[in-house]
């Protein structure tokens, strides 16, 4: 086959067609970090993750929650590594004790973090913009609106640190992280390690802070005059009378919406150019400010006297932004073009449970005993949702335990406290040390799937191995309860119906705190889709089609013509519970399914 293709020589650049999030790895990489860690969540998971499987000289590894991951890093960042920290915007609620006092020591070697925020909630609880994070902690904020800028953003990010011996944030968004480009790379930087003075006066006694205070001030000063003429921050002007000020993933639908007018493009937000942004408004009769998340630019204008500016009273605060939001905003268009828009009947998706799910068997024994559930951050959080309808509050990371102790003191006499494996290791802990020193009576139970299923199946300390896949230590879930005081713990196999009943039953009886561990593996781990064992099938013969089996509420049973149940082989997991409820045993796996 002819192609007109030329070969490629050291000069010309090398492209990769990336996910941002892996271009933020690559930058990582090519930057010479050494260090990184982080605690997965939804939009920065894969960070880590391209980090294990292409980049392991980074030393990537999971840490067991946020904090530890940035207090890791700021040990191996003051030690004289490159280091990178990654979470979601909820992450750093977990790790702003150790982000908040880091800058009045600075860095040594370079420090960036990822704070992935979500608008729109696609995979939270909440929408935060963290970039006021940033202000408070009074650290740079760098803001990419692309794939290669989240690959060059991370390469500058570890210069600026080490430029200003500052902690640096690079905020991205969920559209921005989960986004394709075509990313040119280039070959890795050896970066040798800075050497480490210990210094009482920086890095510890408190009381000397008070020296470091007016330090922070004068860095930011140095960062706010840095801001004025920094690459990151792009000004594209037009003789249309329209400008627009606007950052990170919003950009592009700017571009897409307006392009003809002018255009500031922030690539640095925190802190802000007060020259530039007075210079691009003077120069245009109407400026749109276009960012996702709170006015956070926009209020920063406002206290500089600059008001020829529209910003959130036309384009709203909540949820994410898009070209058709802006469009309708600016009364350019509907915001989906009219064949899209008819009414169609679209058939529900509810979310549900895996096919196999293990934690059926737990929520279906919870809702027939009719306790008060206090639920956690996980796959687990679906039990609120029907048909179990057997969860009643989820509110963050490790919050069901000490909501079921609160909810005791206020007078619900059966409560049961319920969060996953990886949950239990990241926040659970010291809620159930203190839910056991003070006397409480509560039932937790802990979903061990071996896995951290909600965001991708990620390993953690109870599983055995590390990021790299490496085997490791594996943490013991009892010795862990009975450490804290627990005396009444049982573990059950979480497909076993009846004994998950039974012991949940006995545990809410039990007078004092109890621990049952459902523990069985999460079927959508590569190990347990190679096992080999046959999926099950209905022997219509024998089905009396009571209807027992579609009780279990899994996805891979379906419903003939004839009202039989039929369980989909391509889908089943061979995990048994429908044939347990099966009164007439017509459910059995489908090599042995030979009617006599």
């Amino acid at each position: 086959m002819e192609t007109n293709a030329k070969p490629k020589t050291e000069t010309q650049p090398v492209r990769e067609l990336l996910l941002a999030n892996q271009a933020i790895a690559r930058g990582a990489w090519e930057a010479g970090v050494t260090f990184a860690a982080g605690y997965p969540g939804t939009p920065s998971t894969e960070i880590i993750e391209t980090l294990a499987k292409r980049y392991p000289e980074t030393n990537p590894r999971w840490s067991t929650n946020e904090k530890v991951a940035f207090e890791e890093g700021m040990g191996a960042a003051i030690g004289g590594l490159r280091v990178l920290v990654t979470m979601k915007h909820v992450g750093l609620n977990v790790a702003a004790d150790a982000f908040m006092v880091f800058p009045y020591s600075g860095t040594n070697g370079g420090f960036v973090f990822i704070s992935a925020d979500d608008p729109g909630m696609h995979s939270s609880q909440n929408e935060q913009d963290n970039r006021y994070y940033g202000r408070m902690g009074k650290v740079p904020i760098l803001e990419p609106s692309d794939a290669q800028e989240c690959r060059d953003f991370v390469i500058a990010a570890f210069d600026l640190s080490e430029q200003f011996s500052t902690p640096v944030m690079l905020r991205t968004t969920t559209r921005l992280a989960h986004h394709k480009g075509l990313v040119d790379v280039g070959p890795r930087r050896e970066v040798s390690q800075r050497e480490f003075v210990a210094d009482a006066k920086r890095f510890s006694v408190p009381i000397y802070r008070k020296l470091h205070r007016p330090k922070v001030e004068e860095r930011l000063e140095a960062l706010r005059a840095y801001a004025e003429t920094c690459s990151f921050n792009r000004v594209e002007h037009s003789d249309n009378a329209v400008g627009v000020i606007t950052s990170g993933i919003s950009y592009q639908y700017v571009k897409e919406v307006l392009p003809d007018a002018g255009v500031l493009r922030l690539g640095m937000t925190y802190p802000l150019p007060p020259e530039m942004l007075r210079d691009f408004c003077g120069r245009y009769q109407t400026v749109y400010v276009v960012e996702e998340g709170e006015s956070f630019i926009e209020e920063y204008m406002l206290s500089l006297g600059i008001n020829n500016i529209q910003g959130k009273a036309l384009f709203g605060v909540i949820g994410e932004y898009s070209p058709g939001r802006l469009r309708q905003a600016l009364n350019l268009g509907a915001a989906v073009p009219q064949p899209f828009t008819e009414d169609i009947m679209l058939l529900p998706r509810p979310p549900m449970f895996c096919v196999g799910c293990g934690h059926r068997t737990v929520f279906s024994a919870l809702r027939q005993l009719k306790v008060t559930v206090a639920g956690d951050i996980g796959c687990y959080t679906m039990g609120a949702l029907p048909p179990f309808e057997a969860e009643h509050t989820t509110f963050c990371m490790g919050a069901s335990i000490g909501t079921a102790v609160g909810l005791e003191r206020a007078g619900h006499d059966k409560v049961v406290a319920i969060i996953g494996d990886s949950t239990f290791i990241h926040a659970g802990i010291p809620p159930l040390i203190d839910a056991v020193y003070n006397g409480s009576k509560l039932t937790l139970v802990i979903l061990d799937n071996s896995t951290t299923g909600m965001t991708g199946d990620q390993p953690h300390a109870a599983t055995g191995y590390n990021a790299l896949g490496q085997e490791t230590h594996k943490l013991n879930l009892v010795a862990m309860c009975k450490a804290t005081g627990v005396e009444n713990i049982t573990v059950v196999d979480t497909w076993q119906r009846k004994e998950v009943a039974r012991a949940l039953r006995k545990a809410v009886k039990y007078n004092g705190p109890s621990v049952v561990i459902a523990q069985g593996p999460c079927m959508q781990l590569p190990e347990m889709k190679r096992r080999g064992i046959p999926p099950y099938t209905v022997i219509e013969e024998l089905c009396t089609q009571c209807d027992a089996c579609f009780k279990v509420w899994c996805p891979a049973i379906k419903r003939t013509a004839a009202n039989f149940p039929l369980i989909a082989g391509d889908e089943c997991t061979s995990c048994t519970v429908c044939a347990q409820v099966c009164p007439t045993e017509a459910i059995v796996l489908a090599e042995t399914a030979v009617v006599a």
